[in-house]
């Protein structure tokens, strides 16, 4: 059993997850995340001493997440092309959220991109994660391809994102999902 300290911990980084991806990083104070946990700002020094650490924290919890994602898929599915139109799926899944805020990791990269290379390099390695994993899907097909296959998705998937949520259009979302199904599918089915 978890001890006060570690639920306190937690209760910091789903905060600033939320707040960083809801207002951005740079837009988000301590006593922002303060007020919406209810632990003093004082107390948060106990278990970061500064944003970057949290930050670390948000992305250390994000890469979690994706792997638990990441490994759902293979779960479910044997076959590296199901596996991969199960990843596409989070842009229907989490459809309210994109229309709504954007990608929660797209954003943030793209945010810390114009600041710090440290933090954007800790930022972006959740795509590198979903980069070699999308890769390695594409390998199992032989094609020579594979990683730019990887990075062309990441591309279209990011682009429903930024646009769903430029345009708050839903049915974009749908015709795009389906788009990139039918694309998965020319480039694994040959």
């Amino acid at each position: 059993m978890g001890t006060k300290g570690d639920g306190n911990r937690q209760r910091i980084v789903d905060a600033a997850d939320n707040l960083f991806y809801r207002r951005g990083y740079n837009q988000t104070s301590f006593q922002d995340i303060s007020d919406a946990t209810g632990i003093p700002r004082g107390n948060f020094y106990y278990y970061f001493k500064t944003k970057d650490e949290i930050l670390s924290a948000v992305v250390s919890s994000r890469m979690d997440e994706l792997s638990e994602m990441l490994n759902h898929c293979e779960a479910q599915a044997v076959d590296a092309r199901e596996r991969l139109l199960l990843f596409t799926n989070m842009l229907e899944v989490n459809q309210d959220n994109v229309i709504e805020s954007g990608c929660p990791i797209g954003t943030l990269s793209s945010e810390l991109a114009k600041n710090d290379p440290t933090l954007h390099a800790k930022s972006k390695q959740t795509f590198v994660l979903m980069r070699n994993w999308i890769k390695q899907q594409f390998d199992t097909f032989g094609l020579s391809n594979s990683d730019e296959l990887a990075m062309d998705l990441l591309a279209k998937v990011q682009g429903v994102t930024v646009l769903a949520c430029a345009f708050k259009d839903a049915e974009y979302v749908k015709r795009s999902h389906q788009e990139i199904k039918n694309w998965i599918n020319e480039k694994t089915l040959n």
